[in-house]
């Protein structure tokens, strides 16, 4: 699709683990992305700055500043942003309760629909039980993930090269791996599970980078994705409907091409993949 995308605006927006201050963060597509969707409400749910990555090694493009400067100018302009830190950005949890500027940073957050429902806004990483009790496994998966995603990144300059869209290495990997497979299970089940126990029908959060839009018992689940792996948002339009669009293309304006595949969501115990 080589034309150039039209603007649209949503209702509500959530964004989860862009990871600035790392090579992979995809702070090209994300800045296309920003440039054609806009929301009344951003909600940025969590590992939006990768503080333990800075801490180790310093890494700070133009492309990163102009993600950061965006989203600044969104809130200038009247949205509502809302920061819900993660556990790479979570020496922001130090400052819960207050405001940067036109954001406003809070552990969790409780975001009511058009249509009336209540969903739970958390980035997720309260319920990984190697962050909470083995954070060195933790930095250590950290390093390994550093590692693929290197690799990931000579691969989609190959694809780019020969005229492809981006192609996540590590996310194909992720889920060929039957380990993997299973925490993602058992992440989706607490976090529905802390929903229920706030009275909430619904949560929103990120963490994995496995977007999904699914139907646990009764509760909504959506996964946010990521900037790293699926380049994926999640947006709220303005009668209620959720949705998860996949920006894999640079637009024309971008000097390539667009595409955004929506992910509509699915009927109570109906599944829609990532």
């Amino acid at each position: 699709m080589s034309e150039q995308p039209e603007a649209r605006h949503f209702r509500t927006l959530f964004i989860s683990d862009v990871h600035l201050g790392t090579r992979g963060c995809q702070s090209e597509l994300l800045l296309d992305f920003m440039r054609y969707n806009d929301a009344e409400t951003i909600y940025l749910v969590g590992d939006i700055i990768d503080g333990w990555r800075l801490k180790r090694s310093w890494y700070w493009s133009q492309a990163h500043n102009d993600v950061v400067q965006k989203m600044l100018r969104k809130g200038r302009k009247g949205a509502r942003i809302v920061y819900t830190p993660g556990n790479h950005d979570e020496f922001l949890r130090s400052y819960l309760g207050t405001h940067f500027g036109d954001v406003e940073v809070t552990d969790t957050a409780i975001h009511e629909t058009a249509d009336g429902r209540k969903l739970l806004v958390i980035h997720g990483d309260q319920f990984d039980v190697v962050v909470r009790h083995a954070k060195w496994l933790a930095l250590l998966g950290d390093w390994a993930y550093v590692a693929a995603l290197n690799l990931n990144t000579v691969v989609n300059k190959v694809r780019r090269w020969l005229g492809f869209p981006y192609w996540s290495l590590s996310a194909w990997g992720k889920l060929k791996v039957k380990n993997a497979v299973n925490f993602i299970g058992a992440f989706e089940q607490a976090l529905s599970g802390e929903a229920r126990r706030v009275g909430a029908d619904g949560v929103v959060c990120g963490h994995i980078h496995h977007a999904a839009v699914r139907d646990i018992d009764g509760i909504a689940y959506y996964n946010t994705g990521d900037w790293v792996e699926s380049c994926t948002a999640l947006v709220e339009h303005h009668d209620g409907r959720m949705e998860i669009l996949r920006w894999t293309r640079l637009s024309a304006r971008s000097a390539a091409s667009d595409l955004a595949e929506p992910v509509s969501e699915p009927a109570p115990g109906a599944q829609a993949a990532a």
